[in-house]
């Protein structure tokens, strides 16, 4: 138990890191209600360019901007394969991602490059979960970071262009009626999410102390993990926009609590991903299950009765 205990700190700053990469997903897959796979090219990408940047001389601050860049120029190639060259939105996501991997290799000039905290002043670690400055804790800035992030999309989704993207997510058909350009509204929303993706993947690395041309792998699983899980608890309490992207980092931060029990009991590490895939599986089947075989029948009124 002790040893689980100990555990936390790390899968709590796991969870927020993934949190927000959770939050990238939860644009494209809830507000614009689009199937994209980009991320788990997308998240290496932030790595690798915060890790290189770093190696190369230059500061935290400006090695997650150019990250972040990066991961909205990758989200841009997807928004322009789906948008003007009419290859539905899986497909075009899953090319971006397949052409992301030699991307992410040329980036690093290997499969793994180290980055030292003892060399490199990084902005989170797992060396910082404890005896450490408060302010330096990993877990309080990346808390920080959520927050402001949430308060910047929060901001942004209720301007005129941030709207325009949550009407194409829940009507294109009359959205586009009504003058909005759809089309570029999903390019805005891709390349809004992978921006964040590729910003979470640049804290990832800075954690874990490497960027790996595999980090990437699964990252979707993880992330409608979280939107799905925090949907499926805060839901019916977290009304709100911002609420609900809070719930999502708490869906990330639960899936890996409950990610660390699963390991602390001895269940073989190499069924983590098949038990994620369930775990998704169940909630996505859940609301159909019970509006298909468990909804009670509409009672009648008026006509209909005999004679």
């Amino acid at each position: 138990m002790l040893s689980l205990l100990n555990s936390m700190p790390g899968a709590v700053a796991q969870g927020l890191i993934w949190g927000i990469m959770a939050i990238g997903l939860y644009i494209t897959y809830k507000v614009l209600d689009v199937a994209d796979l980009t991320v788990d090219g997308t998240l290496c990408t932030g790595g690798a360019v915060c890790v290189m940047m770093m190696l190369s001389g230059h500061g935290v601050g400006v090695s997650m901007l150019v990250a972040f860049i990066a991961g909205m120029c990758a989200g841009l190639v997807t928004g322009v394969f789906h948008t003007v060259m009419g290859i539905p939105a899986i497909l075009a996501g899953i090319l971006t991602q397949l052409s992301l991997y030699s991307v992410n290799l040329k980036i690093m000039g290997k499969a793994n490059q180290a980055l030292n905290v003892r060399n490199y002043d990084l902005l989170v670690s797992m060396q910082y979960n404890r005896n450490t400055n408060p302010l330096n804790n990993t877990i309080f800035i990346v808390i920080i970071f959520t927050v402001v992030l949430i308060a910047v999309l929060y901001w942004f989704f209720g301007t005129e262009a941030g709207s325009g993207i949550r009407a194409t997510g829940c009507n294109e058909n009359m959205s586009r009626a009504q003058g909005i350009n759809t089309n570029l509204n999903k390019v805005i929303g891709l390349v809004l999410s992978n921006g964040i993706v590729a910003l979470s993947g640049s804290l990832l690395a800075q954690y874990q102390g490497f960027a790996d041309v595999q980090m990437g792998r699964g990252a979707i699983v993880i992330g409608l993990a979280a939107v799905i899980i925090g949907e499926a608890i805060f839901g019916k309490v977290f009304r709100s926009f911002a609420l609900h992207l809070v719930s999502v980092t708490l869906g990330a931060i639960i899936y890996y609590i409950v990610y660390q029990v699963v390991i602390w009991r001895g269940i073989d590490p190499d069924l983590l991903k098949m038990l994620s895939a369930i775990v998704v599986a169940v909630f996505l089947a859940v609301p159909y299950i019970r509006t298909t075989y468990f909804a009670r029948p509409a009672n009648r009124k008026g006509g209909g009765g005999d004679a």
